[in-house]
């Protein structure tokens, strides 16, 4: 099974990644993780993108889509991977494609998890997260105690710069940009599963597992 998840900032991609890669046993994998990985290991390519993170620059795109190949051909992808954060835009969802044949691997679907701007912002300009365990609160859907602390360790919540509602609306306009156009793409290539993430997680994660089923059950039909 191989996977990305597309979709808004605080659509639930992250969640719903980790729920169905502790599910079946496979890699969830973002830029994020993987530049800290081979930054900390030293490698060739984590040496070269260390010089951008150091400097505050975004890295290069030929950078992390190696880093990518090669996080890709470790031996615990074998049973497949989960792409959170990547690709981000049409030229980063081709080189992925090149990747795939090189590996002789295909994608199995694309889940678009699909959510107003509105609920986006209101989801996350409503996040409060605990300086001290990282506990993650929303003032509407999973209000913290009245004293404003976090009640697992009693720690001080905040607002994340990046939850503040001017930085939402860019991050959506930057998304829409750059990233919006991946669902056509895939969708040309019969790869896209559209998932109303606006439903509780359980609910999303059932209507994926419902999908991918059918599209499995679809598979097996053909062959």
């Amino acid at each position: 099974m191989e996977l990305i998840f597309i979709g808004y900032p605080g659509s639930g991609k992250g969640t719903q990644a980790t729920i169905l890669s502790e599910k079946y046993d496979i890699p969830k994998i973002s830029t994020g993780d993987i530049l800290r990985e081979a930054v900390a290991s030293g490698t060739p390519l984590g040496l070269k993108a260390k010089k951008y993170m150091d400097a505050g620059e975004l890295v290069p795109d030929d950078i992390v889509i190696g880093l990518i190949e090669e996080r890709l051909k470790q031996p615990d992808t074998k049973k497949g991977f989960i792409l959170d954060g990547f690709p981000r835009t049409i030229s980063q969802a081709q080189e992925l494609d090149q990747i795939l044949r090189k590996l002789h691997r295909s994608l199995t679907a694309v889940i678009s998890l699909e959510v107003s701007k509105k609920r986006i912002i209101e989801r996350l300009t409503n996040r409060r997260v605990c300086v001290k365990c990282g506990r993650v609160y929303n003032l509407i859907y999973d209000p913290p105690p009245e004293d404003g602390r976090c009640e697992s360790c009693g720690g001080e919540l905040i607002q994340r710069s990046d939850d503040k509602e001017e930085t939402v609306r860019h991050r959506i306009e930057v998304y829409d940009e750059q990233t919006r156009p991946l669902k056509k793409y895939y969708d040309a290539q019969g790869k896209l599963l559209p998932i109303d993430g606006s439903l509780n997680i359980d609910k999303v994660q059932d209507e994926i597992e419902r999908k991918l089923k059918s599209l499995d059950n679809a598979n097996d039909t053909s062959s």
